[in-house]
């Protein structure tokens, strides 16, 4: 008896005029994170980045990090939230002569793309005329919902009211900013609000289709914060969540998870995963600096021959075709970027 051929392989057999089915892609995007300042007005009970005594990177510390990033696409810059509510880095931004956290902020995203790198950043809390102003520098902007219910954990952290996220993640959408965001896993909340939140994401997507990858992050705990001795979920979760996550969102929303936090990235691929975020291979994670990056090569033997990994933009291939990208990343962008919206001289599936 001849062999049953899938529905979904007599389009790819009309594709490639074969019948042997195309390994599914797997993506990612070379970055280079710079961590712009570590003051936060938040107080999250498992955060690790945070400082009570901050600094504020230096523009020749930027733009020495953008220079040894040869090889990345991507500048990732993060910060704490509302970061001028500290007055050592209000003095500090005086003297270096910015305003403004923000005008700071979008001069380094100038020099990112002076030097060939495409500017994401993830700033907190913004107000819509914020988000505006940063839009034209940016490929991509990200926000994490993290929960979309109220938890303990966030107490101390105003910018965690999950309404005030969702309204960040709405204006972004309004704005056509092509927006990463998604859920941190294990800190206090039931898997019903895991499920919801991810619902919540889903319907931002569906009113505005401005989002690009949905993150599911497991919680990792660090020692110095009032969570270092609560337990991180465990994989059977998080697999159980990538599963949910793949079926809840609409499927031009790709789940991503962080290679550098999970053992094995395997049988989240086999989930639905399909883009394991930025790596570096000068920066390390700073938000998890205990976890350092997993190289392409390792990256390559986990997939085992059963996936292709490809080499994307900060900025997903369907917005560089809309040409929903920050105005000033145009000329960048159409540089780096083939035909087909992935980053130019990567290699291509089988």
């Amino acid at each position: 008896m001849a062999k049953l051929i899938k529905e979904a392989d007599i389009i790819e057999i009309k594709k490639t005029g074969s019948n042997k089915p195309s390994k599914r892609i797997i993506t990612f995007s070379r970055n280079v994170f710079i961590p712009l300042t570590n003051a936060c007005r938040n107080r999250c009970h498992y955060c690790g980045f945070r400082s009570d005594n901050p600094s504020l990177m230096e523009p020749n510390e930027v733009e020495n990090l953008l220079l040894i990033a040869k090889n990345a696409s991507e500048a990732l810059f993060t910060f704490g939230e509302k970061p001028e509510t500290d007055s050592k880095i209000r003095n500090s931004l005086l003297e270096m002569g910015y305003k403004s956290f923000l005008d700071y902020v979008i001069e380094m995203n100038k020099r990112a793309i002076e030097l060939g790198k495409l500017p994401h950043t993830n700033a907190g809390i913004l107000s819509y005329s914020e988000l505006k102003k940063l839009k034209p520098w940016n490929a991509s902007m990200g926000l994490m919902l993290e929960q979309a219910v109220e938890l303990p954990c966030h107490n101390e952290s105003p910018g965690k009211k999950p309404m005030e996220r969702i309204k960040v993640i709405t204006n972004a959408g309004k704005l056509e900013i092509p927006f990463t965001t998604g859920i941190l896993v294990g800190i206090g909340e039931r898997f019903d609000d895991d499920l919801y939140s991810i619902e919540v994401i889903k319907d931002l997507h569906l009113n505005y289709d401005h989002i690009q990858e949905c993150i599911i992050q497991n919680f990792s705990p660090k020692k110095g914060t009032p969570m270092e001795d609560f337990p991180p979920p465990s994989i059977g979760r998080m697999i159980k969540i990538v599963r949910e996550a793949r079926k809840i969102l609409p499927r031009d929303v790709e789940v991503q998870i962080p290679p550098n936090l999970v053992e094995d990235i395997r049988p989240f691929l086999k989930e639905g995963v399909g883009d394991i975020g930025g790596i570096s291979d000068v920066t390390i994670d700073h938000i998890n600096p205990e976890a350092p990056w997993p190289s392409i090569e390792k990256i390559e033997r986990c997939l085992n021959g059963e996936f292709v990994l490809r080499e994307r933009l900060p900025v997903y291939p369907k917005y560089i075709k809309r040409g929903w990208y920050g105005s000033m990343t145009e000329a960048l962008i159409k540089k780096l970027s083939d035909n087909e919206g992935y980053r130019k001289g990567c290699r291509k599936p089988l």
